[in-house]
């Protein structure tokens, strides 16, 4: 890739339009919640200009050339070096400048060099510390950044991506087609059940689980919807999302081996979609310990704005200046055994 490719896309004319119905309820919401943050957060996420791009290569096709025309303008490695668990396979760009580098396009049986994706979409994959030869369900996979991520960290032994939309599901296959070669395909299965019941088929089956990408209230896309409407529809039903998070962590948690880890993850900012979430678990299952990630938060601050409060079980990452990474929260639980 030539460098004059790379000019990012800020500079184009945005038509994006901020929906007025659902930053007013955010305001009152986030308002309360995060208190004075949330004036940073809200004029983050209603700019786009000002919005950041990570670059993360595939290491089954590395794309030497425009390794070297990312230094030329001056991106530098994420997260490497400071944090225990940051495999050396995982190669991440980012710059502090906003704006984007072109998307590849996907060609049948070719691989593609690298995905564009949020920054703060790495911690929940850093988090769960994958390792070889691990059986690893990723219940919410589509569209599947977090699968090709977790795929540069490690081999699994036996890894499942499940999306329940069929829709996106075949988003998910193809996105997997674009960064993983056929041969791994052995190991990998694509399906379209319903999260909530994996668990009561497939009782401890996995030693990982990462429920990321769970059904939620997506604050960056909500906010640029379209049709007042629909989108009016979506905040009243939004009350309705922590049940279905609970009864996928639920599932999650009895699809876990006694002794391994699962990740939730989320892209909102919601206290009740969050930590609420968390909480509720934790007081309903004592065979679930929650792991403490005020190490991780330290290590990993110097790239990202974290709250600083209201988050005991769990990291909520804020979009701030020159980090405009997240809505991201992340909760790291862990499976006793009997």
């Amino acid at each position: 890739m030539v460098l004059s490719r790379l000019r990012p896309r800020s500079g184009r004319k945005l038509t994006k339009q901020v929906c007025r119905v659902v930053l007013d309820h955010l305001e009152k919401e986030y308002g309360r919640e995060l208190g004075d943050a949330w004036r940073t957060v809200r004029d983050i996420l209603t700019s786009p200009a000002c919005w950041q791009h990570a670059v993360l290569f595939n290491r089954f096709n590395y794309p030497f050339q425009l390794e070297k025309d990312l230094y030329l303008k001056r991106y530098h490695i994420l997260l490497q070096g400071y944090f225990p668990y940051c495999p050396k396979s995982l190669i991440c760009y980012i710059s502090r400048i906003p704006g984007r580098i072109p998307s590849e396009r996907h060609q049948f049986g070719k691989l593609k060099g690298y995905y564009l994706l949020n920054a703060a979409s790495l911690l929940p994959v850093l988090a769960l510390e994958l390792q070889n030869g691990e059986r690893i369900l990723d219940m919410c996979a589509a569209p599947g950044g977090k699968s090709v991520a977790l795929l540069q960290c490690a081999f699994p032994g036996y890894f499942h991506c499940n999306e329940y939309d069929t829709l996106r599901s075949r988003w998910l296959k193809q996105t997997l087609e674009s960064f993983i070669p056929r041969p791994m395909a052995n190991i990998i299965k694509v399906s379209e059940l319903d999260g909530r019941e994996i668990g009561d088929t497939q009782p401890e089956m996995f030693d990982k689980v990462v429920l990321v990408d769970a059904p939620c209230s997506n604050d960056r896309s909500w906010l640029f919807s379209s049709d007042i409407q629909k989108a009016s529809c979506r905040l009243n039903q939004r009350r309705e999302l922590p049940l279905m998070q609970i009864e996928l962590l639920r599932s999650a948690i009895k699809a876990l081996r006694p002794g391994g880890s699962l990740v939730y993850s989320t892209c909102t900012l919601s206290k009740a979609e969050n930590i609420d979430v968390i909480n509720q678990i934790l007081n309903s299952h004592s065979n679930i310990i929650p792991v403490d990630m005020k190490e991780i938060a330290s290590a990993w601050s110097h790239e990202f704005t974290f709250a600083p409060s209201g988050q005991e079980y769990g990291l909520l990452v804020l979009p701030d200046k020159g980090k405009a990474w997240g809505p991201m929260f992340v909760a790291k639980l862990k499976k006793s055994a009997p």
